[in-house]
């Protein structure tokens, strides 16, 4: 039986990339990238994930006993052992090789199957084998720099005393109203027991009522936030609406943070600082990621991340921005007018090509907003604010929240909400209230406008979308 690798004693790819000195016996594992054979040497680089760019290690016969024997299983896609010593390189554009003594393989890579061997291939045939896609240069990338943002969230609010809460996934209620939900039973689908009026009875099943996959975990975040004061939850939602596009996923990570006494700026001021914290981070952690995607993907993403964090946001009202939206000669495919959403072209617009820069509108009309959005004075707009981004347009959607009980009462009335049904909600009102915001991130929207990815689905692992769960 072959000896199992220590973990604790192997040395990263990219840390020897960046750190690694001539002389310094180390331990390298990870899968072959490609193979050069010459007369005397052979070349492979080695990647293991940490970094865009493999280690060359040199294969010299004299060296190795084993050699024609690795040598012959040495294809793309083997995963290897190897010990060695560093030396300078000569080669260009790597300033260290590792000088192979022993190789050891662990599994080979059958060199006529293998799907990933090095050439170009296309993003939608590479989500046919999500199994291996990581292996790739890109799909490396893109993964890297969603860790790194995934990180930098959970930095930013613990730095700033956030707690962290864990809500639930299995929910009876509908944040967002829109009615796209999962809907979670144990009940025999084969077998369904019915109610007398011929209904499903659900009092039959796991929960004793209908549940759901959840939409968001605001409101559950509204109620830690009642207690101890400015938490965030990070974690899964889903949506069964039934979008075939680059944009939608019907599982996605999203980011709520809640705030007690805080108001609209409040939530803004956090936000902005919010982005441009990942941004930072970002470009700081992945700089060789980051250029890959300027330079393989989108020539822009670097400017733009540069300019994100060099401008503060511009802020308009919605009715600043139907304003603009009206006054301009640009022909939009929907229809723009006070009381209508705003659709992704106008978004893009006004961050794109008015402002070139992230914009927050704020203050919608309330009868397009969500039944918890603070009313205000006017009557008519709520405390609700979207960052627009260029590209991509919303990116985060916020508001301060109704505190009010007999207020919250009357717009869950005209929403035709029943309020039985969201009685420990009504009870944060009567209980202590205190004027309170937050606001959701999609992560995978992020991502995706960070890294400059045309479609969502390449922006996270397995990808969940309408006839698509497989892996």
């Amino acid at each position: 039986m072959s000896k199992q690798p220590s973990i604790t004693s192997t040395q990263r790819v990219v840390d020897l990339l960046r750190r690694g000195e001539p002389n310094q016996m180390v331990k390298v594992q990870g899968w072959v990238r490609t193979k050069r054979e010459m007369k005397s040497l052979a070349f492979v680089e080695v990647n293991d994930g940490s970094s865009l760019q493999g280690l060359q290690v040199v294969l010299d016969p004299l060296a190795l006993p084993n050699y024609e024997a690795v040598l012959r299983d040495l294809n793309t896609g083997t995963s290897v052992t190897v010990h060695g010593e560093l030396a300078a390189s000569q080669g260009k554009n790597q300033r260290i090789e590792l000088r192979a003594q022993t190789l050891e393989v662990w599994g080979t890579a059958d060199l006529e199957t293998y799907p990933l061997q090095k050439k170009r291939h296309s993003f939608e045939f590479l989500r046919t084998i999500a199994h291996l896609r990581s292996r790739t240069n890109t799909l490396g990338a893109v993964f890297r720099v969603r860790n790194t943002c995934a990180n930098a969230i959970h930095q930013f609010f613990q730095e700033r005393g956030f707690l962290w809460v864990h809500t639930p996934i299995i929910t009876t209620g509908d944040c967002e109203g829109a009615g796209e939900q999962f809907i979670v039973t144990s009940l025999d689908l084969n077998r369904l027991p019915l109610t007398p009026g011929q209904q499903v009875d659900y009092t039959q099943d796991f929960f004793g009522q209908p549940t759901y996959l959840t939409v968001s975990g605001q409101l559950e975040a509204e109620i830690m936030a009642m207690a101890f004061s400015n938490v965030y939850t990070f974690g899964p939602t889903f949506r069964a609406e039934n979008s075939n596009t680059s944009r939608h996923l019907a599982e996605f990570w999203m980011v709520e943070p809640e705030m007690a006494f805080c108001n609209l700026d409040g939530d803004m001021d956090l936000a902005e600082a919010f982005l441009k914290h990942i941004f930072r981070t970002v470009l700081e952690t992945c700089p060789e990621d980051m250029a890959f995607f300027d330079q393989r993907i989108d020539n822009t993403v670097l400017a733009t991340a540069e300019s994100i964090l060099s401008h503060s946001f511009e802020r308009i009202t919605y009715s600043d921005a139907i304003t603009y939206l009206e006054k301009t000669d640009r022909v939009f495919e929907y229809p723009v007018a006070w009381g209508l959403d705003l659709q992704s072209e106008h978004e893009r617009y006004l961050a794109e090509d008015l402002f070139e820069k992230p914009v927050i509108v704020t203050d919608y009309p309330k009868e397009i907003k969500a039944f918890y959005m603070r009313l205000n004075d006017d009557h008519k707009t709520v405390a609700a604010m979207d960052i627009l981004m260029p590209k991509i347009g919303e990116i985060i959607g916020g508001s301060q929240r109704e505190e009010r009980l007999t207020v919250l009462e009357a717009r869950m009335q005209v929403q035709d909400l029943n309020p039985h049904d969201y009685g420990w909600y009504l009870d944060l009102r009567r209980y202590g209230t205190v004027p309170h915001a937050g606001f959701g991130l999609g992560f995978e929207r992020l991502v995706q406008f960070i890294t400059g990815m045309t479609n969502i689905r390449d922006v996270i692992p397995f990808p969940r979308t309408p006839l698509n769960a497989e892996f």
